[in-house]
């Protein structure tokens, strides 16, 4: 991938923030034929906060946009069964072929992110690493016309375009800029501690359920298994303030104490990771010359492990609607949105909110599953009806 060291003065579409999101987009909008920039104040290849795991709807993105092999290459182990534990009652669930696929993948963000972002340049998108966002730039009417830029070599430069899109997560300056309206809100927050693990032998997704506790064991790259244990965010401090390995290994051992013995024989590569929690939001996803996608847009708890997937996915039908170049299709793709999130949404924020009985936990993740086969189903419709153009 070619960091370039110059702009062209005029884009037909801006998008800052080279994650999932970002990159999904411009990968689509550069295959439609439209000139597009991405930038991103990050390095290409970082890593990042995340949940790693792809539910279907994101492994079927990956899959039709022909980066799934370049996934599997890189040594992303497949997964082919989700085991949820109740207070320790297990439940298994096989993962059926479908659509072509027939394996889930966790990926790490330094192999899914490069791997995105080397695709949309192959498609003729200029990306710019090491470029910060300063502000946007408007017509007399208020339109959104381009962003300043400042980029790795110091210069700060002016940049038109028709469309800019703001996918720079959670914390959005772009969606500041733009004063992006709040729809929704969520009530609740888990807080989450996780480490990569070596010697654990974990080959499936691991969901664990306990009265105010969570956690799960996710396969990713290099051998190594994502393992994290969550508490509802007023505990965070409790659980694990003043000793967080002492207490991530004591929620571990409540609520997942099969996993007590692989840790014991196993390795913690690198660090424990935290995440004090953030309540999850939809923000108005588009306005005049602008859209928001990812977390910039919609971020919910990372609990059900759902944001890449809904990443990959919005990803295209936000690039479908800029394809067309009208502000109505602008619209009703923000308006779908919204009716896309609603129960996914709903079901996150109740799940963290660790206010459920095992009872309910088994009926929201049966409401979840439902609500992520009519995704992927909707993904069968997108297919039939090709690329954006």
């Amino acid at each position: 991938m070619k960091n370039i060291s110059s702009f062209a003065s005029e884009y037909d579409v801006i998008i800052v923030g080279a994650r999932a999101a970002g990159a999904g987009t411009a990968l689509l909008l550069g295959r439609a034929g439209l000139r597009v920039l991405m930038v991103d104040r990050g390095r290409y290849g970082s890593d990042t906060l995340s949940t790693h795991a792809l539910m279907r709807g994101g492994v079927l993105q990956l899959a039709r946009w022909g980066v799934l092999p370049s996934v599997q290459d890189a040594g992303t182990p497949p997964v082919r069964r989700a085991t949820f534990v109740y207070e320790g009652e297990a439940l298994s669930v096989p993962i059926k072929s479908r659509g072509g696929v027939d394996a889930l993948y966790a990926p790490r963000r330094t192999v899914l992110d490069p791997i995105l972002v080397d695709a949309a340049a192959a498609a003729g998108v200029d990306v710019a690493y090491g470029t910060a966002l300063l502000n946007i730039l408007r017509e007399s009417d208020g339109r959104v016309s381009g962003v300043v830029l400042r980029g790795e070599w110091g210069r700060t430069e002016r940049v038109m375009s028709r469309m800019v899109v703001g996918a720079d997560g959670l914390r959005s300056l772009f969606g500041g800029l733009v004063n992006a309206a709040t729809t929704r809100a969520g009530t609740a927050a888990a807080a989450t501690v996780f480490g990569y693990w070596a010697g654990i032998g974990v080959d499936e997704y691991r969901w664990y359920y306990s009265p105010g506790l969570s956690a799960g064991a996710i396969p990713t790259n290099e051998g190594l298994t994502c393992i994290f244990a969550s508490v509802p965010a007023n505990g965070f401090s409790d659980r694990f303030g003043g000793d967080v390995a002492g207490g991530y290994r004591r929620v571990l051992a409540e609520v997942a104490a099969d996993l007590t013995a692989p840790m014991a024989n196993g390795r913690l590569v690198g660090h424990l990771h935290g995440f004090p929690g953030h309540a999850g939001f939809l923000r108005r996803a588009t306005g005049r010359g602008w859209a928001l996608v990812g977390d910039a847009a919609y971020f919910k708890d990372p609990l059900t492990a759902h944001g890449i997937t809904d990443a990959l996915i919005e990803a295209e039908y936000l690039a479908r609607a800029i394809a067309t170049g009208s502000d109505a299709a602008l619209d009703a793709y923000a308006d779908d949105r919204d009716r896309r999130a609603a129960t996914i949404f709903e079901v996150t924020d109740r799940i963290a909110s660790f206010g459920w009985s095992m009872d309910e936990a088994r009926a929201l993740h049966k409401r979840l599953a439902e609500a992520m086969a009519l995704e992927a189903k909707a993904l069968d419709t997108l297919a039939l009806e090709g690329a954006p153009a």
